[in-house]
């Protein structure tokens, strides 16, 4: 062997000391170790069943530990070389040849066993790095033998961990020297010292400028005389103004797109006249004062009270929880923020109801079977077993969603799928207009789908508004656990519980009276005038004590303040003497939530609903004038004219009212972040 030793030292007696990386190092010393198990350590027993197989003869070392012994002088500049190096690797192996299992024979260097244990039942014998364990089949256990000399310990990654050999067999009674081996086999185990844990979580997700909306244009100010009707769906999401508040607190502005108007201003709670029972499913208010920006319009606001349902009203719901667990979902503001919200969900529901949860990342599945709301533990369970990791096969996750809550379809209750996610689709469908359609389809089984937005940098907004939209349910977006307490709890109700579908609001301005309107935000809900009254056509739904607020700036005729020139040759009508007084007619179609044929509610808009100024007007209505002005402003302040964000808090403090959860300073203290916000977020590093 020396001489073996002295023609490696001559070959390499010129390279570089390779000083091998400790992943690099553990992944080739595990490749040997599989390597060698394969080859040398089979089920079949090798080798002679002397009981004096298990010790050295009188003391001896057998020839291999002498080898060992050698290769332990070895100069640590080769020892790395050869641990680091594939080819040296080879080379080590081709040299000491067949005889490797010597080597690294466990029982090598183990003195005699010494206790004597008189037994016919079976014993196990596990080797170790601190002693040889001998263990009956009752659970029994001696320890038998100490090891002289112990294997230096290797520091290796999972799964790759020491081998340990357990010899099952069997000594009979009175042969305290002998062991009948009848087999043996080998596995490995974690060292007696475990080395430091390696880290196998996930980074945390981090993107930016990923965020999605859809592209829209303010509306435009429209003649009276050209197009008098104005007719849109109503919009009772919030999940814009969640954003923007998530944004600012980032101090930064949201994009332009990511604001849509009508949501800031629905975001808040007004005190509008509610209907007296569940037949009448909401009553309209109407109020017009000065327009605070501009002084030569009016603006008048139409508000929708739903009516509020009594807990004990409520109807079972079955729900699915479609959670989206990929890795873009790995982020404090993600996945563990969608679970405690889910948490909070829990406590609003009744022990009859009913929840599933579907997990989609690269494939889909089911991680909850339907399980009623009083075994809350169970549903806990799964939800804290949810990790993130892998890509997003959205598509498939709401497929199976579909499929479980129809199959526990629950007849005259609610039957919703929930979806979080950041809609960060890649497998799978992901087109949007694909998964617009199949919701399509799908919402005529009586199952309908809500979005709960989560996480910035690559949140897909566009997609959660098609699919809220088109699934008759309503989207938001979580930010906070505070949020998911709002949403969730607070209004839990008009989240799960719908009193009226398929809502249309159509406004017909005189045109005595006005010359031209501007509806305020509701871009994407417009409708054609026709859509009125097709009862095929979709539209929002209203859930139980929902207040809905749609805001229009109109301009009085003979006003300095219009922007739109008369015509030439236009033909000038004048009203009846008996319509001096109305600004416009108001027509609400709805359909109650068990019917497919809609209904009519309408309303005359008056000058008995003016107020002579700002001051003279309710708080509500001060208020949403002026998150209104915000949200305009947000988007480029194309209409609010030289209103600044001073005119913006000042306007807003003196219609906060009675504001119990504080959600109306918040929104002041936002507009205060967004006069020295960024307009772009910095690139992190």
């Amino acid at each position: 062997m020396s001489k073996e030793m002295e023609r490696l030292n001559r070959a390499f007696r010129h390279q570089d000391r390779v000083t091998p990386e400790a992943h690099a190092k553990a992944s080739s010393l595990a490749a040997a170790m599989d390597a060698f198990d394969a080859e040398n350590f089979s089920a079949e027993f090798q080798g002679s069943q002397d009981a004096t197989r298990l010790k050295g003869q009188g003391g001896e070392m057998k020839p291999l530990s002498k080898w060992r012994r050698m290769m332990e002088t070895i100069n640590s500049k080769w020892a790395y070389s050869l641990a680091g190096s594939a080819s040296i690797a080879v080379l080590a192996m081709v040299i000491v040849g067949p005889n490797i299992g010597d080597f690294i024979a466990p029982n090598d260097g183990f003195e005699t066993p010494t206790e004597n244990k008189t037994v016919n039942e079976p014993l196990v014998i596990t080797e170790n790095s601190d002693a040889v364990v001998a263990n009956d089949k009752n659970g029994g256990g001696a320890q038998i033998a100490t090891p002289q000399v112990v294997r230096p310990g290797v520091v290796v990654s999972p799964p790759a961990l020491k081998r340990s050999r357990e010899v099952v067999g069997s000594r009979p009674a009175g042969n305290s020297q002998g062991l009948s081996i009848q087999s043996e086999s080998f596995v490995r185990v974690a060292p007696s010292v475990a080395p430091a844990p390696i880290d196998v979580t996930p980074p945390t997700y981090q993107d930016q400028g990923r965020d999605q909306f859809e592209t829209v244009d303010d509306n435009p100010v429209k003649l009276v005389s050209e197009d008098p009707v104005s007719t849109f769906s109503v919009d009772v999401d919030t999940a814009s103004y969640a954003f923007m508040r998530a944004s600012l607190n980032n101090n930064v502005l949201p994009p332009k797109d990511a604001v849509r108007v009508e949501e800031f201003i629905n975001y808040f709670d007004y005190a509008y006249e509610a209907p007296k029972d569940a037949s009448e499913p909401f009553k309209a208010n109407v109020s017009i004062m000065p327009t605070p920006w501009n002084e030569g319009t009016k603006l008048m606001s139409i508000g929708i009270k739903g009516y509020e349902l009594e807990r004990a009203e409520a109807p079972d719901a079955n729900l699915v929880f479609l959670i989206d667990t990929s890795g873009s979902m790995n982020a404090a503001n993600k996945l563990p923020l969608l679970r405690n919200s889910f948490k909070l969900l829990l406590s609003t529901l009744k022990p009859t109801d009913t929840i599933s949860i579907v997990a989609y990342a690269g494939s889909a599945g089911t991680v909850l079977e339907p399980t009623k709301a009083a075994d809350k533990n169970k549903i806990l369970a799964a939800l804290d077993n949810l990790r993130a990791g892998g890509s997003t096969a959205g598509g498939e996750g709401i497929r199976q969603a579909y499929n479980l809550a129809e199959a526990t379809f629950k007849e005259k209750g609610v039957n919703r799928v929930i979806l979080a996610t950041d809609g960060d689709f890649n497998v799978g469908i992901s087109n949007p207009e694909a998964l617009k359609s199949f919701v399509e389809r799908k919402r005529d089984t009586g199952v309908t789908l809500s979005v709960l937005g989560f996480g910035q940098g690559n949140y897909n907004d566009a997609l959660m508004q098609k699919l809220a939209q088109n699934g008759n349910g309503n989207a938001n977006y979580i930010d906070t656990l505070s949020e998911a307490r709002k949403v969730l709890v607070e209004e839990a109700g008009s989240t799960l519980f719908t009193i009226a579908k398929d809502v249309k609001l159509q406004v017909e301005f005189n045109p005595a009276q006005v010359s031209e309107y501007r509806l305020i935000g509701y871009e994407t809900r417009t409708l054609a005038r026709e859509d009125f009254n097709n009862d095929k056509v979709d539209a929002g739904d209203i859930g139980a004590g929902h207040t809905v607020t749609a805001l229009y700036e109109i301009t009085p005729v003979g006003s300095d303040a219009a922007l739109v020139d008369g015509l030439r040759y236009g033909n000038e009508e004048v009203a009846s003497n008996t319509a001096a007084d109305e600004y416009g007619f108001l027509k609400i179609r709805y359909k109650l939530p068990d019917s497919e044929v809609s209904s009519l509610k309408t309303r005359l808009i008056t000058k008995s609903d003016e107020q002579a100024n700002v001051q003279a007007a309710s708080n509500d209505a001060r208020f949403s004038a002026s998150v209104a002005a915000f949200g305009q402003m947000l988007r480029g302040g194309q209409y609010t004219g030289s209103f600044t964000y001073g005119d913006v808090i000042a306007l807003a403090q003196s219609g906060k009212g009675d504001d119990e959860f504080g959600y109306r300073a918040e929104f002041i203290n936002l507009v205060r972040l967004a006069e020295s916000a960024a307009a772009l977020q910095p690139l992190k590093p």
